[in-house]
């Protein structure tokens, strides 16, 4: 029996509010039908003061859903957001800049979600509703599906609900609810029902509760809830659903003989890979190293300027040969410069000298950085790369960190049948790795071919290979919805010999006629054609662009080619949502309130400045580490702040710091770095001024109601020479800071509606050497 996961993450409802403001209603309700999710998240709250206030929606919701609806009801009115092209949705931005507001934005705020806000304000004493609707075609993936919600509401809610209902074809063979929520203080919070082919699961946790449990405060809950669960597969042509007119296809074969691989792994071992990036890579790969299988052959390649062969054949994941890599593992050591194109051409080379019959393939590229040496052209490389492959076996590249340039290894995978994953620095990153591996670790067919007699119009229907714990799904319309003649049948080849699956007169479904089918459909040809858009340039990407324009207006999808406009009550500006690509992720951000987690979120709130300032990294005021290094100064800029005692800055008159630790560089020439040990502070209405000696310094404050922000402007330069530390050495390489450098899409928060900037980043911790916990000032 296979196991299925449906992945559905809603979420996190964020609102900038105070005690006056109360969410008297949270409801999140998901239906899940047939793997396909649609979501709707209903937040009711009330103004208690005496003053009209602004109030802001805010809610996190999965990267591969679509938002569908938005709804803003006050005063018995209701304004809908409204689905736009990209260049009417730009004329009514520019309108709104032209009144001082900017437009929203939906922004990418971690591994798998992107956040949505808006704001409107309510008039004393009265109440609004927010509403906002996305959908989801669920990927199977671990053999499981995962719904996982994460609720967040800022404070305990009285009627707070969230109500999971699934329907699948197949009777449903297990259901288990999991996660941070799903502890024994909210225990009697949750309910679950399974009934064949249908489940539910309640979360109804009281006011009391939402404060009490360990992910719960006095701002109520910050925790996910996942729900697990997999149906039973009795027939391996797996199942179709008809109605209106349209099919999905389903297709996830159990009890077939795994197929023994043939898997090169190219690793990137540069100086930008220090640190515990390359820690974490060794420890996924030893662990890899213990789960191949006796008939697997395997290879190994590390690579910097040079490249560096364990064997320059395949051998095969024998005892004494796994030990011999486990030893080169562990002497993986980062140094060097980036040289792509030769490793993954070698990879391809040694899987194409040793082929075997009855095997797969498969070639997977770690790297966390752009090509620097050999060759750099990026349409080069994949061109090479795409030569070798011939079409021979997938290639899978993953990209550690965000200063990889992912949408180069996205385009680069979807050339040759793989896929592009980022890993994401953090204390999993190992796990992330092995997550990966372990998906595609047992191929079960090759060669995937999904005939449909009487369709058209369809999605995807070649795949390179099939893994256990996967699923395939196909979708497309029904010619003339004649179901009598339509005829699907799947051909693969298993092990060594070719398999035809036809289907029985029980494996296709006529379903209730709702237009679910037509929507799975729309999102699964938008989502296919997004990729192939990546590839094409010229009339054929404009042909396709075209064609996901017109089924996201149809369908109402706010996708990278559209923008939702939501419309907001008279005298206020409307505003411009928009969905971000994966190219544009900023970096991860931890959740715990560590001294890390709060620098963290200093990077995804990063202001531009004046082009008469420095442009520096803003900083938070009860942090102490920021650095900010601009494309328009060429790498050669770079200033780091740490210090800014919170309890000071915010009073008013002159007072004095402990302390002020205070970089800059112009590598390569020698930088100036220095520890001031006592400096005056003069606080004015919106800024505050540093001075000593002949050093000053210009501080805006920058109030967003919950926190506070700084942004150090540089005006003079001391000039003592007592320079110290890590960029004050006599010997400053250039090469080691900016190869710790990553780029990220941050928001200018001068502004009323942030809109977004580009900038460059680096942890403030690899320049000062010590952990930024001793730097951390505390709260008030």
């Amino acid at each position: 029996m296979g196991r299925a996961t449906v992945l559905l993450a809603v979420f996190g409802l964020l609102l900038a509010l105070t005690d006056d403001w109360d969410i008297y209603s949270f409801h999140i309700n998901a239906t899940v039908t047939h793997r396909y999710a649609v979501t709707t998240i209903t937040s009711r709250i009330a103004n208690r003061m005496n003053e009209s206030k602004e109030t802001e929606f805010q809610i996190q919701i999965p990267k591969n859903a679509f938002i569908s609806m938005f709804r803003l009801t006050m005063d018995g009115q209701v304004y809908d957001g409204i689905v736009k092209t990209k260049e009417q949705a730009q004329e009514q931005y520019i309108r709104a800049v032209s009144h001082g507001q900017s437009a929203g934005i939906v922004s990418s705020v971690g591994r798998t979600l992107e956040e949505f806000k808006t704001s409107v304000t309510v008039a004393a004493h009265k109440k609004v509703t927010f509403e906002l609707k996305y959908e989801e075609l669920l990927k199977r993936t671990h053999g499981k599906y995962e719904l996982q919600i994460h609720a967040r509401p800022m404070q305990p809610v009285r009627d707070f609900k969230a109500d999971v209902y699934i329907r699948e074809k197949a009777s449903i063979s297990f259901v288990d609810v999991k996660g941070g929520l799903s502890t024994k203080a909210l225990a009697n919070a949750i309910t679950k029902t399974l009934a064949d082919k249908q489940a539910w699961v309640h979360f109804y946790p009281t006011a009391d509760q939402q404060k009490n449990c360990d992910s719960c405060g006095e701002e109520g809950m910050n925790g996910d809830l996942v729900i697990a669960y997999d149906v039973n597969r009795v027939n391996r042509f797996g199942d179709i659903k008809t109605s209106d007119g349209y099919f999905v296809h389903h297709f996830a074969p159990s009890s077939l003989p795994r197929i023994p691989k043939n898997v090169i792994f190219v690793i990137d071992q540069s100086g930008s890979m220090h640190g515990r990036k390359i820690k974490q890579t060794r420890t996924a790969l030893l662990r890899i190293l213990n789960d191949l299988a006796e008939d697997d052959f395997f290879g190994l390649i590390s690579f910097d300027s040079q490249i560096i062969h364990w064997k320059r054949e395949l051998v095969q994941a024998t005892g004494p040969n796994l030990e011999g890599a486990r030893q080169f593992v562990l002497n993986i050591h980062d140094r060097g410069s980036t040289n792509i194109n030769a490793a993954v051409l070698e990879g391809a080379r040694i899987l194409n000298a040793h082929p075997r019959d009855g095997s797969a393939s498969i070639l997977i590229l770690l790297t966390d950085g752009d090509p620097t040496s050999g060759v750099t052209n990026l349409d080069t490389i994949r061109s090479n790369v795409k030569q070798a492959v011939a079409g021979k076996f997938p290639l899978y590249c993953l990209g550690f960190g965000f200063d990889v340039n992912f949408e180069f290894l996205e385009k680069m995978s979807l050339q040759n049948s793989g896929a592009a994953r980022r890993i994401y620095e953090d204390s999993d990153a190992d796990l992330q790795l092995k997550g990966f591996y372990d998906e595609v670790a047992t191929p079960l067919l090759t060669d995937v071919t999904m005939i449909y007699v009487g369709g058209t119009n369809l999605t995807q229907t070649n795949f390179s290979q099939y893994y256990n714990g996967s699923e395939i799904v196909v979708a497309g319309e029904i010619i003339d919805n004649n179901v009598e003649n339509f005829t699907p049948q799947v051909v693969a080849i298993s092990s060594k010999q070719k398999v035809t699956f036809s289907n029985t007169n029980d494996s296709v479904d006529p379903s209730v006629s709702d237009g679910r089918l037509q929507r799975v459909w729309a999102y699964l040809t938008v989502k296919q054609l997004l990729e192939k858009e990546l590839l094409l340039s010229g009339p054929e990407k404009e042909k396709v662009n075209k064609e996901v324009l017109e089924l996201s207006l149809k369908y109402s999808f706010v996708t990278p080619l559209t923008s939702m406009v939501v419309t907001k009550p008279e005298g206020e500006i409307s505003e411009i949502h928009h969905k971000p690509k994966e190219r544009k992720e900023p970096p991860l951000l931890p959740q715990s309130q560590s001294a890390k987690s709060i620098y963290s979120k200093s990077l995804r709130n990063s202001p531009s400045t004046r082009k008469d300032e420095r442009p520096l990294f803003p900083l938070e005021l009860h942090i102490n580490g920021v650095l900010d290094s601009r494309q328009n100064h060429g790498f050669k800029e770079i200033v780091i702040h740490v210090g800014a005692n919170y309890n000071l800055i915010r009073q008013s008159g002159p007072y004095s710091f402990s302390h002020l630790y205070f970089i800059t560089t112009n590598c390569p020439q020698k930088p100036f770095h220095a520890y001031f040990s006592r400096f005056t502070v003069n606080r004015g209405r919106r800024q505050t001024e540093v001075t000593d000696g002949d050093m000053r310094l210009v501080v805006l404050v920058h109030d967003t109601g919950r926190w506070k922000f700084l942004w150090p402007v540089l005006r003079q330069l001391p000039s003592a020479g007592d320079t110290e530390g890590l960029l004050g050495e006599e010997k400053c390489s250039s090469e080691n800071i900016f190869s710790s450098l990553f780029s990220s899409t941050v928001a200018d928060l001068r502004i009323r509606r942030p809109a977004e900037i580009d900038c460059w980043l680096l942890p403030a911790d690899f320049v000062l050497q010590r952990p930024l916990t001793d730097f951390l000032v505390a709260r008030v």
